[in-house]
């Protein structure tokens, strides 16, 4: 079991990386902070020391992001370059796939998207469409994908693709990386209501050709390596927006403090002060459930993982949305100004509840998964 109280490493962990964040504040350079995130040893710092990495885990790594949340800096692609793909090639990939990728994932200088969820699928991997079939020693891989993250800066993007069984004839899960550069392969910008530095893209693959050793992992054992790398999506998530909820938490402690109406700031009334303790204790909650997930997958027990992630992105999404929503509050009028920088979050926090996987499907996993109920689907 993780233990209860961080240890003395993931305490001056989080100052350090606070300090980072609070340098860039709400109105980074996303590609300076990368950098210098990149340079002082946090974006690789769960993977490999041979690789360039410092040799952690997700526990290390969901701290970064999380702390750098709560300075209103956030990396969103953290979630997916070093956590999801990153780890995904150091625990499955071939030598050279290693050597090629996880220096650079490390050192920031490369960048990996995530391709999964597609119209018509969500990220439903047994609906999947994008299928991969042999030609000679190459793939030649066909389908479409919806709401990918940073494709336009991506070096390559890990794709999902399903692949025909010879034994049973029925289709499976299998990952590739495909080149940005590759022929055949397109990305179309999403417009999206939402703005963030990291853009949405659907894309398209037309008989893409790989050669052989674009495969990632063993080609029978794809499930178990797909979820090997959701896993950590989902904790990562949840350091997304519990970073955010605290961002948000603390300007409105800040605000309800000096903010004077009457005789007293409005801090010291409990329809302002409660609301804010609750909100508080949600977002502690939602960290002590991912500092569990994390610590079970570091462990390298996938399953009980599996149940620890969702339950923790499910938590940090509800704590998130909640903290958004009070400090908005808290605020007033000025809560939807530019010069208080929370408005924007009210669409933001709702990511957390949506993406990787809906808060309506965790709770699907855990009743038939934990509580053994049975599927509705």
């Amino acid at each position: 079991m993780p233990p209860v109280v961080e240890t003395e490493e993931h305490t001056a962990l989080r100052a350090a990386v606070a300090a980072l964040g609070n340098r860039h504040g709400r109105n980074h350079v996303p590609d300076e902070l990368w950098s210098e995130t990149a340079k002082l040893g946090y974006l690789g710092v769960n993977l490999p020391e041979e690789y360039g990495g410092g040799g952690g885990g997700i526990s290390e790594l969901s701290i970064v992001l999380e702390e750098l949340g709560a300075a209103g800096s956030p990396l969103l692609m953290m979630i997916v370059s070093p956590a999801i793909c990153g780890t995904v090639i150091a625990r499955f990939g071939t030598d050279t796939q290693k050597q090629e990728w996880l220096p650079g994932l490390a050192d920031g200088t490369r960048l990996m998207a995530f391709g999964i969820t597609e119209p018509d699928a969500g990220s439903n991997s047994h609906r999947l469409t994008t299928t991969a079939r042999r030609d000679g020693a190459d793939w030649l891989l066909t389908g479409r994908k919806v709401f990918i993250s940073g494709v336009d800066k991506a070096d390559a993007t890990l794709i999902v693709g399903r692949t025909e069984d010879a034994r049973t004839g029925r289709l499976k899960p299998c990952l590739f990386i495909v080149p940005r550069e590759a022929a055949g392969f397109e990305h179309r910008r999403i417009d999206m209501e939402l703005h963030t530095t990291e853009k949405q893209f659907e894309l398209t693959l037309d008989e893409v050709r790989l050669p052989a050793d674009a495969l990632v992992g063993d080609e029978d054992a794809g499930l178990l390596q797909l979820f090997a790398g959701l896993n950590p999506e989902r904790i990562m998530t949840a350091a997304f927006a519990i970073g955010m909820g605290r961002y948000a938490l603390s300007r409105a402690i800040e605000y309800a403090r000096e903010r004077t109406v009457w005789k007293e700031p409005i801090g010291a009334h409990q329809a302002i002060a409660h609301p804010l303790a609750q909100a508080h204790i949600d977002l502690e909650l939602a960290r002590l459930m991912m500092q569990k997930a994390a610590a079970l997958y570091d462990a390298g027990d996938d399953t009980a993982a599996g149940e620890a992630a969702n339950m923790a992105k499910y938590a940090a999404g509800e704590a998130c949305v909640k903290a958004v929503d009070q400090a908005v509050h808290t605020l007033g009028g000025n809560g939807l100004t530019r010069e208080y920088g929370l408005a924007s979050l009210i669409t933001a926090a709702r990511v957390a509840r949506i993406a990787p996987v809906s808060r309506e499907m965790i709770l699907n996993y855990v009743s038939h998964q934990t509580l053994g109920l049975p599927k509705s689907y």
